[in-house]
């Protein structure tokens, strides 16, 4: 699987309408054939911060991802959206999915 996080630095006057923003791009993403999850969330620490966490099925998968119009169309409609340039990691790991945590179970499992 193709792993990728993104931190987006969103404008203070857009954060609170982010996934608004991002919504086409979002169905748009999940929609993918390859794509096996593509999920926001919001700083706990920066409230102006947005993170992306994305998952692809392979190499072919990931580069239908960024030749997409959706994707094609976001890179050109959110630098109105962000303060600076996002930062990102981007590397293959075994799986297709997130495995359980060994550490950690509820109470009741």
């Amino acid at each position: 699987m193709i792993f990728i996080v993104v931190k987006f630095p969103v404008l203070p006057e857009k954060s609170d309408d982010w996934l608004s923003i991002v919504a086409d791009f979002t169905a748009g993403v999940r929609a993918e054939p390859g794509n096996l999850f593509f999920d926001w969330s919001r700083s706990a620490d920066d409230p102006n911060e947005w993170v992306v966490v994305e998952g692809y099925r392979d190499q072919d998968a990931a580069v239908a991802h960024v030749s997409s119009e959706h994707f094609k169309t976001a890179m050109a409609t959110l630098p109105d959206a962000i303060s600076a340039t996002p930062r990102i990691i981007n590397t293959q790991v075994p799986g297709e999915d997130f495995g359980d945590m060994a550490e950690l179970k509820p109470r009741n499992a």
